[in-house]
């Protein structure tokens, strides 16, 4: 690999009206000088803007407007990314002591396959939030699903050749996503490291009625990522764009 270029491409998409929290920002200056951050927020299209060394430090940090959507702000940082591996935050995580030097690790390894920590809430929800980290701990390990809240990571060789994210859809793209790695033989690695989220929502729309929304929609797509039939109809979407 040149050692010009970073090994790792930390790509955070950022809503219209949000802002990357101010604990992950800080958390992303410590990243080395091997590291690249690009902050996909959601606005009119217009030219990166390339911090070099993040306001004269390291990591190198871009700054790119991209049409809003989830699907594509992350399908845009990765097109631009120089990193051998995407990693995909959202913009209100934490690291734990371990992230960073676990996706560090995965990323220098050079190793096949989609990787994810394990999700831990802050204290800023209900109490019963343990039972959900067990849920989502219960989900990724034995049901092979992780989502996007628990930082996907792979080569950015093998996210583009599964197709990217797709922006058609307007919820699960990170589940649709999983559903064509495990397709494509692509092995699902639970990193030894977590990932810290917010619990506010289930606060402001009670735990119970927002974890049961929660796992109505985890079925529903389910349903419908599973599908061979869908599948292929989405593979064969990404050739049709690798090939004009």
């Amino acid at each position: 690999m040149n050692t010009s270029m970073p090994w790792l491409s930390m790509i955070v998409p950022v809503g219209p009206d949000d802002d990357i929290a101010p604990t992950l920002r800080e958390q992303l200056l410590q990243l080395p000088a091997s590291c690249e951050v690009i902050e996909v927020r959601a606005q009119a299209a217009r030219p990166a803007t390339v911090l070099p060394g993040a306001f004269g430090r390291a990591p190198r940090w871009r700054l790119i407007d991209a049409p809003a959507g989830r699907a594509s702000q992350q399908n845009q940082g990765a097109a631009m990314a120089d990193g051998a591996c995407v990693w995909f935050v959202h913009a209100d995580s934490r690291f734990g002591a371990d992230t960073l030097a676990a996706a560090l690790e995965f990323a220098r390894g050079g190793t096949a396959g989609l990787a994810y920590f394990g999700l831990r809430f802050l204290d800023d929800g209900p109490r019963w939030m343990w039972l959900n980290a067990l849920g989502v701990e219960l989900r990724s390990r034995w049901l092979k699903l992780p989502f996007g809240d628990q930082g996907l990571l792979l080569r950015r060789a093998d996210f583009l050749a599964l197709g990217g994210f797709r922006p058609d859809l307007a919820a699960g793209e990170d589940h649709d996503l999983v559903w064509r790695a495990r397709r494509a033989g692509m092995p699902l690695r639970r990193l030894r490291a977590s990932l810290y989220t917010s619990a506010r929502k289930y606060g402001a729309g009670g735990w119970a009625r927002t974890t049961l929304a929660h796992l109505h929609a985890t079925a529903a797509q389910a349903r419908r990522f599973a599908r061979p039939d869908a599948v292929a109809d989405i593979a064969a979407q990404a050739r049709d764009r690798a090939d004009a």
